[in-house]
C-alpha cells in the first residue's frame, strides 16, 4: 500500500515528472503520467490528474498539450530556454578561471534547469585553442568572499603566490597575508583580476584571483579613492593585462585592416582620424610591456606616433630582444 505521505506529495511528484521528462519534443499522455506517478508509489486516476494539471497551470507552470492520436502534455516555457543554457555551458567550459572539477559541477546544475532529454544536449565538450584551465580549486569561493567584502565595504586578507617550474606554489612575502581594500573584479584576457585601492600609496593594485589563497573578509572598513566616479571599464582599458605602468596619452596609427582589432580593444566609442590607407586614434594607455607587445603583434601595420616616451619604450624593448637572439 502506498503511504499517505506520498499521496499528499502527488502534486509535487507530478510537477517533477513534467519538468524532468517533458519538453516541446517529448510529451507524456495521461496514462504515462499515471504510470510515472506509480513509480513514486502514488496511485492516481485520470480525472484527478486532469485536475492536478489545471492546478499546476494556475500555479504558473506552463503546461501545454498537443494532440496527435492521443493528447500529450509537456512543460513549454521555462526560466531558461535551451539556447540560453547552451550559451552558459559554453561560457563555463571555455572559462580559464573555473577548474575542470567545478566546470563539471556547474554544468550538472545547469542541466537540471531543463528536461532530461534536452540536458543531454548540454553535456558536450567545448574546445577552445590555447585555453588551459586553472588548477586553483579555491578560486570559486575566493570570488564569493571578494563579492561579500565589496558589498559590505570591508577589507579582505589573503595570501598571494606564484608557481615554480615544479608547479608548486611559492608564496610572496614568505606567506604573509595581504590586507587590501577591494574595489571591483575585472575580466581581462580570459583572466579574473581583483582591483584594490590603497590610500597609503594613493594608487590601485591588481591581483590575479586564481593566485590568491585563503581569502577572508576583515572587520576593518575598506578604503576608497577620493573620486566617487571610479570607472572599472575605463580603468581596465588603460591598464592592459593588469600590469602597472605610467598612464600616457598616446597617438596610435593603424592599417585599415585592423579596425576590428582596435574596436575590440578600445571599444566602439573611440574616435578615428583617417590618414590615407591608415587611421589614427588618441587614447590613454599604460606604458608597459603588455601594451607594447600588443602593438608589436601587428608588425608594420601598427605604429606608435606619440608620445616620445612611449616610442622610446618600444625601442628599448625591441633592442633588448634583438640582443637576446644575436
Amino acid at each position: 500500500m502506498p503511504s499517505s505521505s506520498n499521496q499528499k506529495k502527488k502534486l509535487l511528484y507530478l510537477m517533477r515528472i513534467l519538468l524532468e521528462r517533458t519538453d516541446a519534443d517529448h510529451v507524456m499522455t495521461i496514462q504515462e503520467l499515471i504510470a510515472a506517478l506509480a513509480e513514486y508509489g502514488v496511485p492516481a486516476e485520470r480525472k484527478s490528474v486532469y485536475a492536478d494539471l489545471e492546478l499546476l497551470r494556475e500555479f504558473g507552470l506552463d503546461v501545454e498539450s498537443r494532440r496527435s492520436r492521443t493528447i500529450g502534455y509537456y512543460v513549454d516555457a521555462r526560466e531558461f530556454e535551451l539556447p540560453e543554457l547552451k550559451l552558459l555551458v559554453d561560457a563555463v567550459q571555455s572559462s580559464r578561471f573555473i577548474t575542470p572539477k567545478k566546470s563539471t559541477e556547474l554544468i550538472q546544475k545547469l542541466s537540471s534547469l531543463t528536461s532530461n532529454p534536452q540536458a543531454g544536449q548540454l553535456r558536450r565538450q567545448v574546445y577552445v585553442a590555447n585555453r588551459p584551465k586553472t588548477i586553483n580549486e579555491s578560486i570559486y569561493y575566493n570570488i564569493d568572499a571578494i563579492h561579500t567584502a565589496i558589498h559590505s565595504g570591508r577589507k579582505i586578507s589573503f595570501q598571494y603566490f606564484d608557481y615554480n617550474a615544479d608547479k608548486e606554489r611559492v608564496y610572496r612575502k614568505g606567506g604573509e597575508r595581504y590586507c587590501q581594500s577591494p574595489m571591483a573584479l575585472c575580466w581581462d584576457d580570459d583572466k579574473y583580476y581583483l582591483i584594490c585601492y590603497s590610500t597609503k600609496y594613493g594608487d590601485f593594485a591588481h591581483y590575479r584571483v586564481d593566485r590568491m589563497n585563503q581569502v577572508a573578509v576583515c572587520g576593518e572598513e575598506a578604503e576608497r579613492p577620493d573620486q566617487n566616479d571610479f570607472d572599472v571599464a575605463e580603468h581596465a582599458k588603460q591598464v592592459f593585462g593588469m600590469y602597472s605602468g605610467e598612464l600616457v596619452a598616446a597617438t596610435l596609427r593603424f592599417d585599415q585592416s585592423l579596425v576590428n582589432s582596435v574596436l575590440d580593444r578600445f571599444g566602439p566609442e573611440v574616435p578615428f582620424r583617417k590618414c590615407g590607407d591608415f587611421f589614427e586614434i588618441c587614447v590613454e594607455v599604460s606604458n608597459s610591456p603588455v601594451f607594447l607587445s600588443w602593438i608589436f603583434q601587428f608588425g608594420e601595420k601598427a605604429e606608435i606616433v606619440a608620445p616620445q616616451s612611449l616610442v622610446d619604450s618600444m625601442r628599448a624593448l625591441l633592442s633588448a630582444q634583438i640582443k637576446k637572439y644575436q
